[in-house]
């Protein structure tokens, strides 16, 4: 990963100028470079850097790590990359030593920094492996990261509140949106944790149904799932991950 906060804003505008001739749209793109910045109390005017966040940031790394892309290609490294993310993959260790070498160079003679943290040579079998992008590559699996997963985790333990008063048709509705989108980006990782997840949601929904009931309990008796069964929130519209997941792979 490399550090926007140094990238100078004069070779970045020279490399826009290259594919934009629109002066209009130039003078947004520095405006957007030269915003003021606030921090507390603080307020400064930047000279080097891309807004963190910003809409343009991912398509200003894009234009300005182009010659990168390029040269790892012609060396005939295999490199991916999202926005100022990126992984380089390698068959050996020497391989990925030749490759970070390569990167550091260019990184410092286009005035970037690589992230000290994130930046390292990974082995990716089992027992070891990497994260990018939410993802975790290990053995050739994909899995969800560990912190991606706690935060969905903590977002269905928000929406699904015993105490939330909301009818199941409106809580389900508010899971829906969540569960979708979470699903259309980590539907490539391994199968077996979109059951887990879905088993977690429905007994978050049957402890907050005992409670509207006001009965005491958490959802996980058999009498809980009896009464309310997988197939009775299938029915109530429920997103289920699983399911998605079966359907996705019948279509492939």
């Amino acid at each position: 990963m490399t550090s926007f906060d140094s990238i100078p804003h004069q070779r970045l505008m020279a490399r826009v100028e290259e594919r934009v001739s629109d002066g209009r749209v130039l003078d947004l793109i520095r405006s957007w470079l030269n915003a003021d910045i606030l921090a507390g109390l603080e307020r400064w005017t930047p000279v080097t850097g891309t807004p963190q966040g910003a809409v343009i940031s991912p398509l200003l790394a894009n234009i300005y790590l182009d010659p990168l892309d390029r040269l790892m290609a012609e060396r005939g490294y295999r490199m991916v990359r999202y926005a100022d993310d990126f992984v380089i993959l390698t068959r050996s260790p020497a391989e990925a030593q030749a490759a970070l070498a390569l990167v550091q160079e260019w990184v410092m003679a286009n005035g970037l920094t690589l992230h000290p943290a994130k930046t390292r040579i990974a082995d990716g079998g089992p027992g070891n492996g990497f994260e990018f992008l939410g993802y975790r590559f290990e053995g050739g699996q994909r899995h969800v990261r560990k912190k991606s997963l706690d935060k969905l985790k903590e977002t269905i333990r928000v929406k699904t509140r015993r105490t939330r008063g909301d009818s199941l048709k409106v809580v389900i509705a508010d899971l829906n949106r969540t569960l979708r989108g979470w699903f259309g980006y980590f539907k490539h990782a391994h199968h077996r944790i979109f059951g887990t997840l879905d088993a977690m949601t429905r007994r978050r929904l049957r402890a907050m149904l005992r409670k509207q009931e006001r009965r005491p309990g958490f959802g996980r008796t058999l009498t809980d799932h009896q009464r309310w069964p997988n197939a009775f929130f299938a029915t109530a519209g429920l997103f289920a991950l699983h399911t998605a997941w079966q359907t996705a792979r019948q279509s492939r």
